[in-house]
């Protein structure tokens, strides 16, 4: 049976995924939902996490803000990805077991797996190596944070959460070439490489490397559903289930925005982890999460969502 909570607080709350997880909840029937902005309470300052659970008194509270980048962004700044998502997760879970906080779901990231993990990635395998190192930081500070959740269940009898999600990407996807992953940095060359006509486009290592990517609106689900129906320690895979290339996905988003030119892969980058699928029959099991949109229509979907909320000029015949 599907729990219903009172009052929940939704870090990241106007993000990317937050967005979803806030109006997903208040169409299932919850009750007041706090979608958190960071200029309301500053997360990495632990008086004003005390505050936020002081004066909000969520039952439930749904940590889905991070600092995030791709993998540019984490090789030039690992401290701060490492500082900021491991002191925001640390202290968001202390001060919600003080304050009487019934359920704490934390949301984790593919990133904590090791570098070389058997495929699929099963959830009993997160620690049989170290993460992939351009990532590394980041990754181990979302993984402390699950550590903290089955600690303080065991001690405390504290009912946390946590999940391991995949690459996420669908329309309102961060498109900042500093710190936007594969899919948006792909489409945003391709439209604008075929706007300047230009015929070739750079893309870092080789192509060989593989991800599996989940739509928005899944993740924002099974986020959702996990909070009304799982209560164990066991951390959770989110994912489609799916593997795909860089090279088959750049070929895939130059064949949908129409840039017909070639690409030039740069080997002296790095190609990140070799490969990313996750065994997700866990999600499944426990609460009945199941991938819904199909990767092709999600992206051409997010595709065309640039394209209107930039102007970028269109022409492509393969959108619709």
């Amino acid at each position: 049976m599907a729990e219903v909570f009172k009052k929940i607080v939704v870090t990241g709350g106007a993000g990317f995924l937050g967005s979803r997880v806030v109006s997903l909840l208040q169409r299932r029937g919850h009750g007041e939902v706090y979608p958190l902005r960071s200029k309301e309470y500053n997360l990495l300052e632990q008086t004003e996490v005390r505050a936020l659970i002081e004066d909000q008194k969520p039952d439930l509270v749904i940590h889905s803000a991070a600092a995030i980048g791709g993998i540019g962004a984490n090789r030039s700044e690992p401290g701060k990805y490492f500082y900021e998502n491991a002191i925001m997760g640390v202290m968001l879970q202390e001060e919600a077991r003080k304050g009487g906080v019934k359920k704490f779901l934390s949301i984790g990231t593919v990133c904590s797996y090791p570098k070389f993990t058997l495929v699929p990635f099963c959830e009993d395998n997160l620690w049989d190596g170290y993460p992939e190192e351009t990532n590394g930081p980041y990754g181990l500070a979302k993984k402390m944070v699950m550590v903290q959740a089955q600690a303080y269940r065991q001690q405390y009898g504290f009912n946390t959460v946590h999940l391991l999600m995949a690459n996420l990407y669908g329309p309102g996807d961060n498109f900042d070439p500093e710190k936007s992953h594969v899919i948006p940095a792909m489409i945003k060359k391709c439209l604008e490489a075929k706007a300047a006509r230009q015929d070739t486009i750079e893309l870092w290592g080789d192509g060989s490397a593989s991800r599996e990517f989940l739509h928005v609106d899944d993740a924002a689900m099974a986020v959702v559903l996990a909070a009304e129906r799982y209560n164990q320690s066991d951390p959770i895979n989110i994912g489609s289930g799916g593997e795909v290339t860089i090279k088959d996905l750049a070929v895939k988003v130059a064949a949908m925005t129409g840039f017909e030119g070639t690409f030039i892969w740069d080997t002296s980058k790095p190609n990140g982890q070799p490969r990313r699928k996750l065994d997700t029959s866990r999600a499944r099991e426990r609460f009945g999460f199941e991938q819904k949109v199909d990767f092709d229509y999600g992206l051409r979907e997010t595709i065309e969502w640039y394209q209107s909320s930039t102007l970028v000029p269109s022409g492509t015949a393969g959108l619709h």
